[in-house]
């Protein structure tokens, strides 16, 4: 049987190095290595994961800087590509998706991706911009076919603030690839506090944006250190890093914090870190507790909204602290340096958020038929040659 050549479209603002864009790289990926032809649009080709779009995945970009600015090119690419569905992620892409579907007067199926809650802390944050955002999710949300929210903190608040209907909302956590973490993480990391006999190493992994928080994780490894030696490496690039490196000064934390950027493989750093602290203000899902966990490394988080007391069981697999509190996060870290949690248990709950466990609600979501991975292989291969017969006919005609 040849396989349909109507692909799958991902739509993303660009290929920064968030989670949202690397659970769509994942997803990507994984339909690919299915059989199905996958579609990657982004509004600008431009980010850390520029380098890691899969192979086989075609990455179309539209070249323009503001994401509403690619309506008019994504209505062309619906009237001419008719892809089976169009998958889209984060807010902004999420109405522009839906903007573009309505404006090029075709049928296809448009499933929307949401990966923060509407919580009160996000809408305060984004200020007018959040409240807009929010009004436009309630004029367009209802016309997806479908909403997936990466966790049920997101799924209340798109039925609280957005009025969606509860049966409107699939919950569908964001996937990780746990073949690739395993295989990425066996590098040693390219830092030498992570050496043996090195002081345990505190890690934060984000962009250095408020959302972050990483005042308070800078904080807590501040008052830690009075108790017992410790180092703090965070991962990541943002607007707040002037003010980070400040901090770290005036704490005296200059010979024992390091921001090293933004790291193309953070997964060395993550299997090797002592304990992985999320610290943020507020988040949707928190895929960098799931990574952690995937590389045997014990986590503690802040207890925002949302997805992190979800993913951790409400503290079984790692502490829950209140948002801002630097010394109760001093203390957890502390607790989980002297007990922590047996690798198999870290193990055995990222595997709850494997691909293999969260694809098959995907594909039933996007409305495709699952397929093996072998099956994918061969739709591939009878893909590969019909496209190869097709320009030997063309050549010789």
């Amino acid at each position: 049987m040849t396989p349909t050549t109507e692909p799958v479209a991902v739509f993303l603002p660009s290929l920064a190095g968030g989670g949202a864009e690397r659970a769509m790289l994942n997803v990507s990926e994984a339909l690919y290595e299915r059989g199905y032809a996958v579609d990657l649009l982004v509004a600008s080709a431009e980010g850390q994961f520029v380098t890691q779009v899969p192979s086989g995945v075609h990455l179309i970009s539209f070249g323009v800087r503001r994401v509403s600015a690619a309506v008019p090119q994504l209505v062309r690419y619906l009237r001419r590509r008719r892809p089976a569905v169009l998958l889209t992620a984060m807010d902004h892409t999420n109405l522009v998706g839906l903007l573009a579907r309505w404006a090029s007067r075709t049928s296809v199926r448009t499933v929307i991706s949401v990966q923060v809650a509407f919580s009160p802390m996000f809408l305060e944050a984004q200020r007018g911009r959040g409240r807009l955002i929010r009004w436009l999710a309630q004029v367009t949300y209802p016309h997806a076919d479908a909403v997936i929210a990466v966790s049920q903190g997101v799924a209340n608040s798109l039925v609280q603030q957005v009025r969606l209907q509860p049966d409107k909302v699939r919950i569908i956590p964001n996937p990780v690839a746990l073949p690739n973490v395993g295989r990425l993480s066996i590098d040693p990391p390219a830092h030498p506090w992570f050496a043996l006999g090195q002081p345990p190493v505190i890690l934060g992994v984000g962009r250095l944006v408020p959302q972050k928080d990483f005042p308070t994780l800078i904080h807590a490894v501040a008052r830690l250190r009075t108790e017992r030696p410790a180092r703090l490496v965070i991962i990541g690039e943002g607007e707040d890093r002037p003010m980070l490196v400040r901090l770290i000064e005036e704490l005296g934390l200059a010979r024992e914090a390091e921001l090293i950027g933004f790291q193309e493989n953070p997964y060395p750093y993550l299997s090797r870190a002592a304990v992985l602290v999320l610290s943020s203000a507020y988040e949707g899902f928190g895929n960098v507790l799931v990574e952690a966990m995937a590389c045997g490394t014990p986590v503690v988080s802040c207890d925002c909204p949302s997805g992190p007391s979800e993913i951790l069981d409400h503290g079984r697999y790692g502490p829950l602290v209140a948002v801002g509190d630097a010394a109760g996060l001093a203390r957890a870290i502390a607790k989980t340096l002297d007990q922590p949690p047996s690798r198999s248990m870290l193990l055995e709950r990222a595997g709850d958020f494997a691909m293999d466990r969260v694809l098959p609600a995907y594909l039933e979501v996007l409305g495709l038929r699952a397929r093996s991975q072998t099956e994918g292989a061969r739709r591939q291969e009878a893909f590969r040659d019909a496209t190869s017969d097709r320009r030997e006919a063309g050549t010789q005609n």
